[in-house]
């Protein structure tokens, strides 16, 4: 025979009573007779400091200009002479044979804006069509190459972290057209033994497109085998001469 229990109501409703008249913090409610004041929450200490915008050629206030259209004052060759590349017309082209170029300071964590032009007239296919690089802190590379309608390794192409990460994208443009790139590098961090604390990281934008969010490095740029790193301070920017007339204009950076 089967036994039902009985409800008590007379045992519920004074429970219910208790958790209605709670205090709300005790039920984890905000109270909204607790008077809330501005200073509990704003933060006026540090003022960050003003920054005047840049307007298409013209680069923020902050940035450390590094090529302006007149002159490559602020570049050197591999041997520390006069850099060997042509300039004209408020751009510089590489100059075949004439070898890498470096700039003149050495940096760390970086804001760079360059801008780049591979050839009109195409020639060659793949690695063979307006390749060049910009190497950060002189070793890690950012792939530049004539990227539209040329198939080629994908780590390899436009945009790539040469060799570690493929971009998100290709939002390349044409032969003979302008691009853009915009890049966030955080430099790695080593120890006073020389271990690696931190990793490089690199936040890329390409022609206004996201390619590379934010990607870690896992040493510097190697064409043959796996990277590692080796404990080294700020360096300088290089651009590469691969033997194509790559052109590039308005080369600004902004230290972090």
């Amino acid at each position: 025979m089967q036994h039902h229990k009985e409800f008590h109501y007379h045992v519920l409703v004074p429970i219910l009573l208790v958790l209605i008249f709670l205090p709300d913090a005790v039920r984890g409610q905000p109270n909204m007779d607790v008077e809330w004041k501005p200073e509990l929450t704003e933060v006026w200490e540090p003022v960050p400091p003003i920054v005047t915008p840049g307007d298409g050629m013209n680069p923020p206030s902050d940035a450390v200009i590094l090529f302006d259209g007149k002159n490559l004052d602020q570049w050197k060759s591999n041997d520390g002479g006069e850099a060997g590349w042509d300039v004209s017309g408020c751009i510089m082209t590489v100059t075949a044979g004439a070898g890498d170029i470096h700039t003149t300071r050495s940096f760390g964590d970086v804001q760079l804006h360059i801008e780049w032009r591979t050839p009109a007239e195409v020639e060659g296919e793949g690695q063979g069509r307006g390749n060049s690089g910009v190497f950060l802190q002189d070793q890690y590379e950012i792939q530049i190459l004539d990227s539209f309608d040329n198939a080629t390794y994908s780590n390899g192409q436009a945009g790539a972290l040469y060799k570690q990460h493929i971009p998100l994208v290709n939002a390349s443009r044409g032969p003979g057209e302008w691009q853009t790139y915009d890049i966030m590098f955080l430099a790695p961090v080593f120890s006073e033994d020389g271990k690696l604390v931190r990793a490089a990281f690199v936040t890329l934008i390409h022609n206004g497109v996201l390619i590379q969010n934010h990607v870690e490095l896992r040493g510097p740029t190697l064409y043959i085998g796996l990277p590692t790193f080796t404990a080294h301070g700020r360096l300088p920017i290089r651009l590469q001469d691969h033997g194509n007339p790559t052109s590039f204009r308005n080369i600004w950076v902004r230290e972090i």
